[in-house]
């Protein structure tokens, strides 16, 4: 027999319903979202299911359930990740109207038992690492990004002229002729302008020194990925960080579901082989293979031969795109499955 676990989270509790083969609820709890209560949760499913197999569905919610996967991985049970949009689907498939969090944790664990091939959470401290590198990196980004964005507007106010060139306020010469224009001007302006510049500089070296750890760290967990062409050391990270472990992936279309890139038929009767693009799945890693095709097809790499194929045979570019997401999906994942890039980056043949 086997007992699936479905998990609602939140920050300050858990609320946990099983359900045997067939969907039937057979119990539920609610335990803190912390250590303690992660060990009272394991106890109380031993206790109740002590003769069948345990599978825990979690809600992939990375943040809110990373320190119960954690814990249940160390105590050697089956995890697996479902979606928020799984979930959602099964939520309204249930005969149970209204959204509680037993409702929410019972879809859970019937969205993990009608699709068996979801990803498997394992621990993978190699791609926890990138992730953390790149989310952080991200993030101050985002900051610089509002301080430039704030001191436009002052050096709008001080002198329209003054305003830099698009995109150069990264490079620190940029930043330094600017500062020296600012500190001979009198009035309060001008003095907050010089504190939101010298800011953006200490952003901005914070981003490259990240950059450079980034780059070495998939250097050493990655490097086949770089050999892909119009994959870079940041697209590689977001790559490895957002996959977390290729082996939890039963095959490369469950990968390419899991990254969006599956499609979606939209066809019926007289309309047969339409596809529409599907909105699901991890879109940082959707994002990240959009950025390689875009590469290739500018840059002339491999892409740009079935680029040019499929846009003769009368597909628009933005269909062409989505199927060289997926051919990109599929070189990703045999790429990182089998250790070695496909022929040096180039596609597999398409489908």
């Amino acid at each position: 027999m086997v007992v699936v676990i479905g998990a609602d989270v939140h920050k300050a509790t858990h609320t946990l319903v099983a359900v045997d083969e067939v969907g039937k609820v057979l119990g539920q709890g609610v335990f803190a979202a912390r250590r303690e209560g992660h060990l009272q949760a394991l106890g109380w499913a031993r206790r109740s299911f002590n003769d069948a197999e345990l599978v825990w569905a979690v809600e992939d919610c990375r943040h809110l359930t990373g320190l119960l996967e954690r814990d249940l991985l160390a105590a050697g049970q089956q995890v697996v990740r479902v979606s928020p949009k799984l979930m959602g689907t099964a939520r309204r498939a249930g005969r149970e109207h209204g959204k509680s969090d037993p409702i929410d944790a019972t879809a859970v664990a019937r969205a993990a038992q009608a699709h068996p091939d979801l990803p498997i959470a394992r621990h993978d401290e190699a791609s926890r690492e990138l992730k953390l590198l790149v989310d952080r990196r991200e993030d101050l980004v985002g900051e610089r990004t509002r301080m430039i964005n704030r001191l436009r507007w002052h050096l709008h106010e001080i002198d329209p002229d003054l305003a830099p060139p698009v995109g150069s306020l990264d490079r620190a010469v940029v930043v330094a002729r600017l500062r020296e224009q600012l500190v001979v001007l009198d009035g309060l302006v001008a003095q907050i302008a010089v504190e939101v510049l010298d800011d953006i500089a200490i952003r901005s070296a914070q981003i490259r020194a990240l950059e450079r750890r980034i780059t070495i760290a998939v250097q050493r967990t990655a490097p086949v990925l770089l050999e892909l062409v119009g994959c870079g050391p940041l697209t590689a990270a977001k790559i490895v960080g957002e996959t977390a472990g290729i082996d939890r992936f039963t095959s490369e279309a469950a990968y390419a579901m899991f990254t969006g890139t599956a499609p979606i038929p939209v066809w019926s009767g007289a309309t047969a082989g339409r596809v529409r693009l599907n909105r699901a799945g991890n879109r940082q890693l959707n994002a990240a293979l959009h950025r390689i095709a875009i590469t290739q097809v500018r840059l002339g790499g491999p892409g740009r031969e079935y680029y040019d194929k499929k846009r003769a045979a009368g597909k628009t570019s933005t269909e062409t795109y989505r199927c060289l997401r997926r051919q990109l999906a599929r070189t990703v994942y045999n790429t990182l499955n089998h250790g070695q890039a496909t022929h040096q980056g180039a596609l597999p043949a398409a489908a």
